[in-house]
């Protein structure tokens, strides 16, 4: 009996060994796996891992595609990533990346440093710093533009080289199903490609949604245009009153020019509403200009140019007025439709046309899809990120490791930043009831705004936890300076089963605002005054 044979077939995806018992010669074991090298297109009677162009197909240039693409070539999966922008409304577009690189997360956090700075300049004449009248300090738009689009373009240039390195296939190419395996790419200049895998991967992400009102195509814009508007926004009327709108808002008063919040019911939904209440305060404190239980009917360009926006109040009466710029923030929409999802039977929501995944696997077997596109999925660039990651490990990897989207962190980049882990206090009572569940709370004054005599009346945190046993801490929210930083490591502390007894056992580092969350001890339910406390006792 001749011995076993190990034949190296080098197929059109991947280099994958293979044992196999046979009675054939050397001659003959040779012969055979010269044919398997060659077969052709009609000759599919293989496994399916053996004749395609791919193991695994990205749709997306987004966060969460290009993290899982990433991953998977670490494992020696053959990847492509197929990414097209179509131009919004306004014209603009944009290179690889995805919406956080290029009109997203990165333009929104430099506009908002560039915002921070300004009344860090303000405060600077307190701290002795010696300016020139600091009434006659500007920000100069075009400079702040034109830095910002440097520093995108700069990424972008940055992951195409990486791709590149990584030896990941990249198409600047609107791809579509034909079939399960098969996508359609269009080329910039028309031409169709196919591209075949055994895996195929949505990650194609969102864009902004607008209204169905007269003017609104033609004369809107959002936030895929702010950060690359090419002249300074002037007086602006922000319609939508989600993160995207107050982080807009702020940075443009920040700024310096006059920013108009339009709210059709609430600000921040699905945020703790009480933090969010206090957010619109501070903003409305520092100028920003909110107008509640309103929507806009009609938007008319005027003969010099600005824009004559009409609405609608909850009395259902007509109001106007005039802005230089109109940003609608009123929320986003997958581009799943564009997948043409009938052509392989993939389940949408009707609703929101999102996909229903479980584990990121859609309804069918070899698609799957993580970020934006995803239906009850948290919206956001790093959940996309590790998602895809984990996505890949267990396609390539042999890794069970699950995405767990409970008790993530996240930041609105309003002027007084607001960070938030776990459950709001609505859907803490909702969830477990009020007898269930202690609300801690306190409002804090940080050291840096003493000199300037900042005000702090919304500087304020509060903890809320189950109210007997371990008392483990549900959610975590603050208002101040670097929210953000202060709510990462308190997210791990989260995803450790954090108590608070062992919150109130740490010992702070003095003096940060984070230390708040250690000294913390009014409850809501005690009636007592949550004010700050002395700083040093």
């Amino acid at each position: 009996m001749k011995s076993k044979k190990k034949i190296s077939l080098c197929l059109n995806c991947r280099k994958k060994s293979q044992t196999m018992d046979s009675d054939l010669s050397d001659q003959e074991t040779e012969d055979y796996a010269k044919s398997l090298n060659n077969l052709t297109e009609e000759q599919n009677n293989l496994t399916a891992d053996q004749k395609f162009m791919y193991d695994l197909i990205v749709i997306g240039g987004g966060s969460g595609g290009l993290a899982a693409a990433k991953e998977a070539v670490n494992f020696g999966a053959k990847v492509a990533v197929l990414d097209f922008v179509t131009p919004s409304p306004r014209g603009s577009t944009w290179g690889l990346g995805g919406t956080c690189v290029n009109v997203g997360c990165i333009p929104k956090k430099l506009m908002h440093q560039a915002a921070l700075l300004g009344e860090s300049i303000h405060d600077s004449v307190s701290y002795g710093w010696q300016l020139p009248d600091p009434k006659t300090i500007k920000n100069d738009w075009e400079a702040l533009r034109t830095a910002v689009q440097n520093h995108v373009k700069s990424v972008n240039w940055v992951t195409r080289v990486e791709l590149r390195t990584k030896k990941i296939e990249y198409f600047n190419a609107l791809g579509y199903f034909k079939d399960q395996h098969t996508i359609l790419g269009k080329l910039k200049n028309g031409e169709e490609k196919e591209f075949t895998a055994q895996n195929i991967l949505i990650a194609v992400g969102g864009r902004p949604r607008y209204p169905d009102i007269p003017g609104a195509l033609e004369y809107g814009i959002t936030s895929d245009d702010i950060f690359s508007l090419e002249k300074a926004p002037g007086k602006t009327l922000i319609v939508g009153a989600g993160y995207i709108g107050l982080e807009c808002a702020g940075f443009l008063n920040g700024l310096g020019y006059d920013a108009t919040v339009m709210v059709r019911s609430i600000v921040l939904r699905g945020f703790d509403q009480q933090m969010a209440s206090t957010v619109a305060q501070e903003m409305e404190r520092r100028g920003v200009h909110f107008i509640y239980e309103a929507k806009p009917s009609k938007i008319e360009k005027q003969a010099d140019g600005r824009l004559l926006v009409h609405w609608v109040d909850k009395d259902r009466q007509t109001h106007q007025d005039t802005f230089d710029t109109v940003l609608f923030a009123i929320g986003r929409k997958p581009l799943t439709e564009e997948l043409k999802p009938e052509n392989i039977g993939l389940k949408l929501v009707p609703e929101t046309a999102k996909i229903d995944a479980i584990d990121e696997q859609t309804n069918v077997p070899n698609v799957y899809a993580v970020g934006d596109v995803l239906h009850k999925k948290p919206e956001l660039t790093p959940v996309a990120i590790h998602a895809g990651r984990l996505l890949a490990r267990r396609l390539f990897g042999n890794s069970t490791e699950q995405m767990d989207y409970v008790n993530v962190a996240t930041t609105v980049f309003s002027p007084l930043e607001y960070g938030c882990v776990g459950l709001s206090e609505e859907a803490a009572i909702a969830i477990h009831g009020n007898d269930k569940i202690e609300i801690y709370h306190a409002y804090y004054k940080p050291t840096e705004f003493f000199i300037p005599q900042k005000d702090v009346s919304n500087c304020y945190l509060k903890v809320i936890a189950f109210r007997n046993g371990d008392q483990r801490v549900l959610g975590m929210h603050f208002i101040g300076p670097n929210a953000g930083e202060v709510i990462q490591g308190f997210a791990a502390a989260i995803k450790c089963n954090l108590t608070f007894p062992k919150l109130k056992d740490t010992v702070g580092i003095h003096p940060t605002v984070a230390e708040e969350f250690t000294r913390i001890s009014v409850t809501k339910r005690s009636g007592l005054d949550p004010k700050p406390q002395s700083c040093c006792s």
